[in-house]
């Protein structure tokens, strides 16, 4: 996958990225070992995609009296679950953002509709006026995520404010949600096809 794309963002692939990815990719791993060690990777992905939010810079004091050059976000940040998957992710976004609102959007197949439907979406009232930080941990054919922007779109956000945080997605997946909506822009740990077979939702809640 080209990491060239100006949308995507991957993580460093470091010895210690790569060893939790092998940990969740090995199907011999267990239930309990793919939940933690997904939850580390879901809290490298949430650290990343903050890095990608505008900032302002902050002249502060410190406790010694001292001046401080710091940064500051520049505008309010609103998380939205695509649940059920996303729901791995809240917990990684709220031990990085405390007070964090925290939206739902419930999408599924069904044998009846050629694509998803959306059975239930609940966001903030201002989610308008915030940076959008969209939980969707896995991207396959990427229609998902992309019925998922057009309800953010429809509750008022622009495209330009969301960012999608993403654990594992193909590269036709990519492709799919970028083609539709050049304007957001995604961070992931890994674009490659081995995430086809991972199984992550059923791996990590044990359904």
């Amino acid at each position: 996958m080209e990491t060239s794309l100006p949308q995507l963002r991957l993580l460093a692939q470091t010895d210690n990225t790569r060893s939790i990815q092998t940990i969740l990719h090995n199907t011999t791993t267990s239930k309990s070992d793919f939940e933690f060690h997904a939850n580390r990777l879901i809290r490298l992905v949430v650290e990343e995609g903050l890095d990608k939010l505008p900032l302002s810079d902050a002249a502060i004091v410190t406790p010694t009296g001292e001046s401080f050059a710091g940064k500051k976000f520049t505008q309010g940040i609103c998380g939205v679950t695509i649940m059920q998957s996303g729901s791995a992710m809240e917990h990684g976004l709220r031990e990085c953002c405390k007070s964090i609102h925290i939206g739902h959007i419930l999408i599924q197949h069904d044998e009846s509709h050629a694509h998803p439907q959306v059975y239930y979406a609940k966001l903030p009232d201002d989610a308008g006026k915030r940076l959008i930080l969209l939980l969707s941990p896995i991207i396959y054919s990427g229609q998902t995520t992309i019925k998922a922007i057009e309800v953010l779109q429809e509750f008022g956000v622009p495209e330009s404010s969301i960012r999608i945080l993403n654990l594992f997605a193909t590269p036709s997946g990519v492709k799919s949600v970028i083609d539709k909506h050049p304007n957001i822009q995604i961070v992931s740990s890994e674009v490659s096809e081995y995430c086809c077979s991972m199984h992550f939702e059923s791996r990590y809640f044990g359904t």
